[in-house]
Parts: C-alpha cells; structure tokens; sequence
C-alpha cells in the first residue's frame, strides 16, 4: 500500500531522516517507535507532503508516486494525518472541527455518514459536538483529532503519539479504539513513545534511532528482541 524508498529529510543543515525504506501492507498496523529526536514526526511529516524531501526520495501510494504531490493531493488520495499535540481549532466548535477534516469531500450524504462514523466511534463528541473544541478535557481532544483525520474517509491514517499527555485509563481506552478503526478497514501507521502498548496492538514495527531504521520486524519479534526491551520496553 505505502512503500518508502531511501528518504532523507533535512532542517535546513541538519539531516534528520537518513535513507529510510519502509512499508506498510493494506489492513496492517504498523507503528514507528523511538526515543525524542530520533526522527518519527519527521518521517510522518515527510510522507504527508508537510515537509519537503531531498533528492532521490520516493514516496509511493498504492501504486502512485506522491513524493512531491501538496498535502492537499495526498489527503485527496485517501492519507489522512491526526498530528502530535492534536492542532485541534480550539475556538471551533466539535462539529465545526470535525467539517473541516471533510475539506476535500463533495458528496453530503457521504459526509453525513463519516459524521455518525465518528460519533458511533466517540460518543463523548456527540455530546458535545455544539461545546467549543479549547473547552474539552485532553482525551476528548485527541478524540476529536483521531475523528478529524477519520473525516477525510482515508484509507490510510497517520497517528503521531496519539497517548501523548494522557492518564493510563485514557491510554488504553484510546489503543482499544485504533484497535476498532483498522478493524473497520482502515490501515494504520502510527507514531509512539509507548513502545510496549504500540508493539502490542502492531502488526509491524520499525525501531528509529537518530533518524535511520535500526530494527525493523514483527512486532512480536520486536517485543522478545532484548535490546528493544532494554531501550525501549522497561525490560533488562
């Protein structure tokens, strides 16, 4: 579905993504872990047009080459991002958050049924989809982010640290319902510092460290492999 072929990002001198190849197979979830710094949100940022990548990069997209294709094409194309820190509109209401993750879709009767997708997914945004988006607490928030994302009807969604910030109940809550998305079809990559909870629910994993892959296997595989436990699971 997705294939990523030698990609280097730079900020400005700083070379921040290093010849990384990576894929993601339709109907998987595959989860990208490592430390602060060590490329992950630039990587995702890379794929979904935010940034731009050097030479001799190649993103390519069930099928299509989108290397250089705007942000906006690549959402087109069914990749949809629900971004670190969430970005939500705080000053927006729920719903009005919610319109604007349909900004490419013409057909009302199918943003209609995206809108009670959302809600059947989130409860707790229907309840307050009049309630202006700054006032909802951190895992409402992160909800209407990942609901957002889901409005653009991607076949692919970019999830960057989307347990950032939250209590453990919140966390789990939240890994359950990336569990239900991609159980509804829609293949998932998702960004995380919680190493042991993405390699739980994954399929796949790849280990960054300063911005070059530096394990990448199942995620079984990665959970037993001692130095990913050392570095990055608690383990000894």
């Amino acid at each position: 579905m997705l294939n990523v072929t030698n990609l280097n990002t730079f900020y400005g001198n700083i070379h921040a993504i290093k010849d990384i190849n990576l894929e993601v197979k339709q109907g998987e979830i595959v989860t990208i872990v490592g430390s602060n710094g060590a490329g992950k949100t630039t990587t995702l940022m890379s794929i979904c047009g935010v940034l731009r990548k050097a030479r001799g990069s190649k993103i390519e997209f069930l099928g299509e080459d989108i290397t250089d294709l705007s942000p906006c094409e690549i959402v087109k194309r069914g990749i949809s991002v629900s971004p670190e820190g969430r970005e939500i509109f705080p000053g927006l209401s729920v719903s009005d958050n919610l319109k604007l993750g349909a900004f490419t879709r013409t057909n009302a009767a199918e943003i209609s049924d995206s809108y009670e997708r959302v809600y059947a997914l989130f409860p707790r945004l229907k309840e307050r989809e009049k309630q202006n988006a700054g006032t909802l607490s951190g895992g409402e928030q992160q909800m209407l982010a990942i609901g957002r994302a889901i409005m653009s009807k991607p076949k692919l969604l970019l999830l960057d640290e989307p347990s950032m910030g939250l209590a453990p109940n919140l966390v789990k809550m939240i890994f359950k319902l990336i569990k239900e998305i991609n159980g509804q079809g829609v293949t998932i990559m998702l960004v995380e510092q919680n190493a042991s909870m993405a390699l739980k629910i994954a399929n796949r994993g790849y280990i960054l460290e300063t911005g070059r892959v530096k394990f990448c296997d199942s995620a079984e595989v990665l959970r037993t492999n001692n130095e990913v436990k050392k570095a990055y699971l608690g383990g000894k």
